[in-house]
């Protein structure tokens, strides 16, 4: 039997210390690119673009090393009875896409119905980024948005509406600019009760397509 690759031991979302490349074989790895795109690593203008690259990657996907639950997991009881509608909109983000590793620049809406507990705000949007800071597909990023909310508030509904470019298709394959994708995931309230969902999609500026 054939052992098994890399990718078939790793199921998770993120590779284990021991299973992490080095940073040496990283730049290797981007050297290796360069060359095959018809460059020489050792030039003047790209010898130092394998670290610069690396250090980049270590931006583009510090997503990895957090965990969008646990910044959650500090909530405040002390509402005086508060329960209505708890909305960030237009939360910026930058991702890239898992097929072409190519760039997604879009902005995410979250609300949230209050149970008993609510977070800071600034937690909402540290979440929106510590997923958006991963391989993505917009697709399955809104719904990691939506589960890591209701998993850990509690609350009685949850709406994500997340509006974005991809740049595979821009600069790439069939070169459509101006396309946005919008995706979005309702949760309790949010998609059980109809006025309920349109009083979020009006707040946020009802972006076309959402609320299904």
């Amino acid at each position: 039997m054939n052992a098994p690759t890399r990718l078939e031991v790793h199921t998770a979302e993120t590779l284990s210390p021991a299973g992490r490349p080095e940073r040496a074989e990283a730049e290797a790895a981007v050297c290796t690119l360069l060359r095959w795109a018809g460059d020489d690593p050792e030039r003047e203008g790209l010898v130092d673009t394998p670290a610069r690259v690396v250090r980049a990657f270590e931006e583009f996907f510090r997503g990895y090393e957090q965990d969008p639950e646990a910044i959650l997991r500090r909530t405040f009881e002390e509402t005086d009875g508060y329960d209505e509608m708890v909305v960030l909109k237009d939360i910026p983000f930058e991702s890239h896409c898992e097929h072409h590793m190519a760039p997604i620049i879009g902005k995410a809406h979250v609300g949230y119905l209050p149970e008993r507990r609510v977070v800071g705000i600034s937690k909402l949007a540290r979440v929106v980024e510590a997923y958006a800071k991963r391989l993505q597909i917009q697709e399955k990023m809104t719904a990691q948005i939506a589960k890591a909310i209701a998993d850990v508030l509690q609350p009685r509904g949850v709406a994500v509406v997340v509006e974005a470019s991809h740049q595979c298709m821009t600069t790439r394959g069939v070169h459509k600019a101006g396309v946005t994708m919008v995706t979005s995931r309702m949760l309790g309230a949010f998609r059980d009760d109809a006025m309920t969902r349109r009083e979020f999609l009006a707040v946020i500026g009802n972006p076309a397509s959402a609320g299904g």
